[in-house]
């Protein structure tokens, strides 16, 4: 099959197009392929993204390559990519500057910036865990039919409450 653009060079790229419903079939060559921006097998293509991403693996491969592996279970990066998970807790040490990297690409920052977790007050944890009791109590009283202690119950609850 000849190219249709240049007529002179076997077409090697079959390219449809479809424009306001309207399909059309090209047969081109490579060169001709290439002039037109449609990529071929030759390569990445001839854009800034391509370039990009070629240098974002490169920099991954060397890094990788940079850490080795963890000196206790022998795990590398390139099995914490394939399986999400480090092998032991020495790997967080061992590949700390690519984890770091990694979460600063993810989440912007390699230092937690959120909410933090505060514990509950322990007088708090004793009046819950007071209160859970008492409705237990509560529960078995109403059961057993004994409603003047259900009563009695109830209001020490509602004290906690308040």
């Amino acid at each position: 099959m000849i190219c249709d653009s240049c007529k002179e060079r076997d077409a090697v790229v079959h390219l449809t197009q479809i424009v306001d419903n309207a399909v059309t079939k090209l047969d081109l060559c490579e060169k001709c392929a290439a002039e037109k921006g449609v990529e071929t097998s030759g390569g990445l293509p001839a854009h800034p993204l391509g370039q990009f991403l070629a240098d974002v693996q490169q920099q991954t491969s060397l890094s990788a390559g940079e850490v080795g592996r963890c000196t206790f279970c022998g795990a590398s990066m390139k099995d914490f990519r394939a399986s999400g998970r480090l092998g032991c807790p020495r790997c967080y040490t061992t590949f700390e500057g690519s984890l770091r990297e990694l979460l600063r690409r993810v989440h912007g920052h390699s230092r937690h910036v959120g909410r933090s977790y505060d514990a509950p007050e322990p007088v708090r944890r004793e009046q819950d865990s007071i209160r859970g009791e008492l409705r237990e109590r509560l529960r078995r009283a109403v059961e057993s039919e004994q409603f003047e202690l259900a009563a009695e119950l109830r209001d020490k609850i509602r004290v906690l409450d308040e």
